[in-house]
């Protein structure tokens, strides 16, 4: 079950998503978090932000929409409390970084370069680029590629820099080539996408901001098809794959689309054990397949049929 991402082996592919358990202390009292590949922390910024307007979650079916909008205590204090927590707790650990302005992941991949406790950046790019009139970086090619540039050089070279993709694109695979080309070590796929509720009780807006991040199993196949494709371009390079994942079998798809590891999320806010139970059901999932080990069934889906067939 042993996982590699990039230049980083992790005991196993199982890792928790940004934002869905802060800095892995929720989950904490449910099981071991560093029984799991890595802790992938919630997306740090270089100051404290107090987020959006309430309400800031809602319920959608078979997924739900947050528009938390970064809250955070800004990195000064992440790296004095969280980071030394799960240091001193044995856990792996994935540090996700956004910013508004290029600098601001710049200076935030130089505060954590050579901190023993980070195992690996993954920088959130899917945030207004306020350089760019408001855009999101993820959603342009040069955007993308100036960031993922910028931080691989200002980042330790010990610590693999993925970038994290949003699907709200009309080609992933052109915003991937743009990273890879700057230096990416690898990816992360996908965020949420962009939805909004209406109430129909109030007629107005359910979310405080309006729209939010949709999240949980209706966005699995966008992401298992992101992954695909992704891999399918650049089969050397890992991708953490992640979008509604709930089970084994779930976590199965992503790894046969092309997935070196998976990140569990929404999940958690209904099972907070969900984690632990992907990472058994997974290893079940591929002993029954024949698979002797995680490396042999990455990207197997996209093997010719006879291939497949001899395999299994």
């Amino acid at each position: 079950m042993t996982a590699r991402l990039g230049p980083l082996r992790l005991p196993n592919p199982v890792l928790t998503a940004s934002g869905c358990s802060a800095a892995g202390r929720e989950l904490h009292q449910f099981f071991d978090v560093a029984r799991l590949g890595a802790v992938v922390t919630k997306s740090i910024m270089m100051r404290p932000r107090s987020g959006r307007p309430t309400p800031r979650m809602a319920e959608t079916p078979s997924g739900m929409l947050n528009s938390i909008g970064l809250q955070g205590p800004g990195i000064d204090s992440f790296v004095e409390n969280d980071l030394a927590w799960l240091a001193e707790h044995g856990a792996r650990t994935v540090v996700s970084i956004a910013g508004s302005h290029t600098d601001d992941y710049v200076a935030l991949a130089r505060r954590l370069a050579g901190h023993p406790a980070v195992s690996m950046i993954e920088v959130n790019i899917s945030c207004p680029n306020v350089e760019s009139r408001g855009q999101v970086f993820a959603c342009d090619a040069l955007a993308s590629s100036r960031v993922i540039g910028a931080v691989r050089r200002a980042a330790d070279p010990a610590q693999p820099v993925f970038a994290k993709l949003s699907p709200d694109v009309t080609d992933i695979v052109h915003i991937a080539r743009a990273c890879a080309d700057a230096g990416a070590d690898g990816f992360s796929l996908i965020n949420t996408l962009l939805g909004m509720v209406i109430d129909t009780d109030t007629l107005a807006p359910a979310l405080g901001g309006v729209t939010g991040g949709l999240s949980g199993p209706a966005i699995r196949p966008v992401a298992v098809r992101c992954v695909w494709q992704v891999h399918h371009a650049f089969p050397h390079l890992p991708i953490l794959g992640m979008g509604g994942i709930r089970t084994g079998l779930d976590a199965l798809q992503f790894v046969l689309a092309g997935a070196s590891a998976v990140s569990v999320g929404t999940a958690v806010f209904g099972d907070p054990t969900a984690p632990v139970r992907v990472l058994e059901e997974l290893e079940a999932a591929l002993d029954a397949r024949g698979f002797a080990s995680l490396a042999d069934a990455v990207g197997f889906a996209h093997r010719p049929l006879a291939a497949r067939a001899s395999a299994s």
